[in-house]
């Protein structure tokens, strides 16, 4: 069974030989797994000193948590922009002990945010009985703990839209890390290649993106159309959503239900350019070989399906934006 490994990991990395510049930081298996055994043992060691010391105060306290969540957080993508190079197995276990640190932070908060103190009070005029429900349920909102399983990363992006347009062209070589968070009835067009690209909290939208060098990670969608592609796509909690890709390892989702895959269909002018330079001017037909990382049974996974031919859109072009959309150029 060794052998079998060994051989098996041999090939993946011959496979990967001819696209240097867009290698993973780690060239083999034992580096990925040491850096990521450090990083693991870094946030544990964390998490235990915040128990062990005194309880800060509420100011000092959320900075503290979301530095525990920002380097989890760091540690999830770090196992989603390798993970097309590793084994199977070793994703899956990278990903069980993230899981894992999530759960531990989830724990340490609940233990360490204060819960609202019982107090008896004067009694005062009496006051309108919705009103003071509406008050109380306000406050136990705010000493709730709140649940950070994941962190949208401060990068260019667009955030906060309802009902627009917005168009993205991206120049140069050295563009890094784009966002696009909490957009609802939307359609982004992305122009150009970026090294990675972050999509949280969508709804009813509508993406149309040129090729990412590294990773694609989805996050909470629903109701929406991707017309994406990339090295590597990860989807967590997506729902009744469309995805039409070009990806040179397995898809995974996670958590998600009711998505459906379909082939790239995407043009503007330059894209093939952008795709040859990105090293995914071929296609590999990975977009229907998806792995659903909730279903370990040998039959198909009833969370996504092949999209039917006749319901597939057709050639996306984007070359041409209208006057009335957003524009930007980075």
């Amino acid at each position: 069974m060794l052998e079998r490994l060994a051989n098996r990991q041999h090939t993946r990395r011959s496979a990967e030989s001819d696209d240097s510049s867009t290698s993973p930081a780690f060239e083999s298996t034992s580096s990925f797994l040491t850096r990521f055994s450090d990083s693991k043992r870094s946030i544990e060691a964390q998490i235990a000193q915040s128990r062990l010391t005194p309880m800060p105060e509420t100011t000092q306290l959320k900075p503290q948590l979301d530095a525990i969540s920002a380097s989890i957080s760091s540690l999830e993508k770090l196992v989603a922009e390798n993970s097309y190079f590793l084994p199977s197995y070793e994703v899956r276990s990278s990903l069980k002990a993230v899981s894992d640190l999530k759960q531990s932070l989830e724990s340490l908060s609940a233990d360490l945010v204060p819960k609202k103190k019982f107090s008896f009070k004067n009694k005062a005029p009496k006051k309108d009985p919705a009103l003071d429900s509406n008050r109380e349920k306000k406050e136990t909102e705010i000493v709730k703990p709140e649940k950070m399983s994941y962190t949208v990363p401060d990068s260019p992006g667009f955030r906060n839209k309802t009902r627009e347009v917005l168009v993205m062209k991206f120049s140069g070589s050295e563009i890094g890390e784009f966002t696009i968070s909490d957009l609802d009835s939307c359609e982004v067009r992305l122009i150009g290649c970026v090294r990675a690209l972050f999509v949280h909290r969508l709804r009813n939208c509508r993406v149309y993106g040129g090729p990412v060098m590294n990773s694609i990670l989805f996050e909470q969608v629903e109701g929406c159309v991707f017309v994406m592609a990339s090295h590597q796509i990860r989807i967590h909690h997506a729902k009744a959503t469309d995805f039409y890709l070009r990806v040179r390892s397995r898809p995974i989702i996670e958590d998600s239900s009711g998505v459906r895959f379909a082939p790239y269909c995407l043009r503007y002018e330059g894209i093939h350019k952008d795709l040859q330079e990105a090293s995914l001017a071929e296609e590999t037909g990975n977009w229907a070989n998806v792995d659903d990382f909730r279903w370990l049974r040998a039959v198909q996974s009833p969370n996504w399906s092949i999209l039917p031919e006749n319901e597939r859109i057709g050639l996306i072009d984007i070359s041409n934006s209208n006057l009335d959309t957003r524009s930007e150029e980075i």
